[in-house]
């Protein structure tokens, strides 16, 4: 029996994106508070928690369209895109405006048209240290999200659906990888610059959509072949120890081989990010198997962590900047405990009244008229 907090939320998937959210406001504590290393190996690494939420945005958007077809539950793209739209726009539009009306606190170094912002395109061509860059993830995102729905009900409409799922899905997997090689060997391979690191490869849909495709694996697994399925679920804590392990040995890897004057190699720019997203596919996994202690136990604060890291997300790195100016007013050291703590607690903090003030309503007004049966699926 899977572990269910009263609000129907998996325990597992809670503590993954807590750990997530975590890893990014590490990483970007860094990047725009101290401009060093505060949390070690883990800040090097903090990048990998947008992975990380690609692979369970692929897993839970990824179940509920294949489920619903799959059971005949009577998918509705219209209602699809509404749940989207109704979950994803709110607290993107209110942080997109403070970003626009506070330019002098929150510009970077160079701003992306308000068009290209509303059509969730500001991710081509971006560059690091430009404005509400961290939005580049939520535009591979919305770009999955629409091409998902569209691509699976053709491929149920078609002869041998199941067959063409997984070809098509593996195929995809091998244009990632093949768009980021390509990248390497015609951009510089290890003298390519962070300009063409960030545009062709960090950045870019076309070599970012495949990690979140060992998620859409899953559920292509669970709800099509449930005995293989359940088999492998059987073998939680196997799972869990296999998942942070290759975990582990893919942030080994990717810490230890990529050099900040050349980049990574030319294996680990092709295969690092699907390998890294395929041993997060494993830990999630584990989370859904009810044998497996990242299922069954619950960590304190994971489930509200997991609950606002949407909100969080957006609304921490304006938070960071924001402060900068008041910690250094009254003599605060950013780099001291009371200052790290102050900042990760406001942003948090920030979060959350976005998410109570902003996400609430707007996810009680999506339960009342788009309603869905799968609540812990978001």
């Amino acid at each position: 029996m899977n572990t269910l907090s009263a609000s129907g939320r998996l325990h597992g998937l809670d503590t993954l994106r807590a750990c997530a959210i975590s890893l990014v406001l590490m990483s970007h504590y860094a990047v725009v508070v101290s401009h060093q290393s505060t949390f070690g190996f883990l800040t090097d690494m903090g990048w990998m928690g947008v992975d990380l939420f690609f692979v369970l945005s692929g897993y839970l958007i990824g179940n509920q369209v294949i489920s619903a077809l799959v059971n005949g539950e009577g998918f509705s793209l219209t209602t699809f895109f509404a749940r989207r739209l109704l979950r994803t726009l709110p607290n993107y539009y209110v942080v997109l405006a403070l970003y626009f009306l506070l330019p002098e606190n929150l510009a970077g170094s160079a701003t992306a048209s308000i068009w290209r912002f509303l059509s969730f395109t500001q991710n081509m061509g971006l560059h690091f240290g430009e404005t509400f860059s961290h939005s580049w993830s939520l535009c591979v995102e919305e770009q999955f999200y629409l091409l998902l729905p569209l691509l699976a009900v053709l491929i149920v409409s078609a002869k041998k659906p199941l067959t063409l799922a997984w070809v098509t899905l593996f195929a995809a997997i091998g244009v990632g990888m093949a768009v980021r090689g390509y990248a390497w060997w015609a951009h510089g391979q290890q003298a390519m610059t962070d300009i063409d690191y960030a545009v062709r490869v960090y950045y870019a849909s076309a070599a970012r959509f495949d990690e979140l495709l060992p998620g859409v694996a899953i559920a292509l697994l669970q709800n099509c072949h449930q005995k293989r399925f359940a088999q492998i679920l059987r073998r939680g804590n196997l799972l869990l120890t296999l998942g942070i392990v290759s975990s582990c040995l893919m942030m080994y890897l990717m810490k230890t081989y990529f050099d900040n004057d050349s980049g990574f190699n030319g294996y680990l720019m092709t295969f690092g990010f699907s390998l890294l997203a395929w041993s997060f596919a494993i830990l999630t996994m584990a989370a859904l198997s009810p044998t497996s202690l990242l299922h069954r136990c619950r960590v304190p604060g994971a489930e509200r962590l997991a609950l606002w890291s949407y909100a969080i997300y957006l609304a921490h790195k304006p938070i960071f900047k924001l402060l900068l100016a008041p910690m250094a007013h009254f003599n605060i050291d950013i780099n001291a405990p009371l200052g790290i703590s102050l900042i990760m607690v406001l942003a948090i903090a920030g979060g959350w009244l976005l998410f109570r003030v902003v996400e609430t309503p707007f996810m009680t007004l999506r339960s009342t008229y788009f309603p869905s049966t799968k609540t812990y699926l978001g």
